[in-house]
């Protein structure tokens, strides 16, 4: 086996775990969750799909068990 490493995943530019970090004591308006409606924790400027924290660990089971 060779001392050389491959990295295999890109670095997250700077910033990135601030942006997907939920933030429940955050001011203004918050996002909805994109499968039931309810709010998140998560700003409504927060990007890609929100999930509330039920529908998340709901899609989470469903990942876990369809293998």
């Amino acid at each position: 086996m060779s001392d050389d490493t491959e990295q295999v995943c890109a670095v997250a530019p700077a910033g990135t775990l601030q942006a997907l970090t939920p933030d429940p004591d955050g001011v203004g308006p918050r996002a909805d969750c994109v499968l039931c409606g309810e709010p998140t924790e998560l700003p409504a400027d927060h990007p890609g799909s929100t999930l509330c924290p039920v529908c998340a660990w709901q899609q989470a089971q469903r990942i876990a068990c369809s293998g």
